[in-house]
């Protein structure tokens, strides 16, 4: 499997978890469950902007983040939205990259002013596991809430998605 192939499918299982993700932080009460709610929105928020920070970086275009989270909460149907964007982005990104390009390393600051040097790919990985990282801290508060958290997990979503593996297993 190319670098290509395995990232083209990484960003699709990383859509995959965030639809499940977010159908089932839908299923938070904003009355009861409010501080929660406000907590896993915070959480998922920090990934996004994570994301669109990488969105600019992979460009090599700056953006106007000064932190990784944002002062304002978006609210979950906002968020939703703006992931869903961000998401089919790196998968559109993805598509049009050559080996050559993946490998290419690319100049950044962090928001603290650091720098930072990473190639495609490895800005593309990190997208992918800094966002499994934190979709499990949301997972978390939902399993305090006692509400099954989706089962994120990248072997799930294979086998999801191409029921034949299943099948080739047998």
């Amino acid at each position: 499997m190319s670098t290509a192939s395995l990232l083209t499918s990484l960003l699709q299982y990383k859509t995959w978890a965030n639809q499940e993700l977010f159908a089932e932080v839908q299923r938070l009460d904003p009355h009861t469950q409010q501080a929660e709610l406000h907590a896993a929105l915070r959480i998922l928020n920090h990934i996004h902007v994570v994301e669109r920070i990488f969105v600019a970086n992979l460009q090599g275009l700056a953006h106007t983040y000064n932190a990784t989270n944002t002062t304002e909460t978006p609210t979950l149907a906002e968020l939703q939205q703006a992931v869903q964007a961000t998401d089919a982005w790196y998968l559109d990104y993805v598509a049009g990259l050559s080996a050559q390009q993946l490998e290419e390393r690319l100049n950044f600051r962090f928001v603290d002013g650091d720098a930072g040097c990473m190639s495609r790919a490895e800005m593309l990985a990190h997208i992918v596991t800094h966002g499994g990282y934190h979709r499990g801290a949301v997972g978390r508060i939902m399993a305090q809430l006692a509400l099954a958290p989706p089962r994120d997990i990248y072997t799930r979503f294979l086998h999801q998605s191409e029921p034949q593996r299943r099948q080739a297993a047998r």
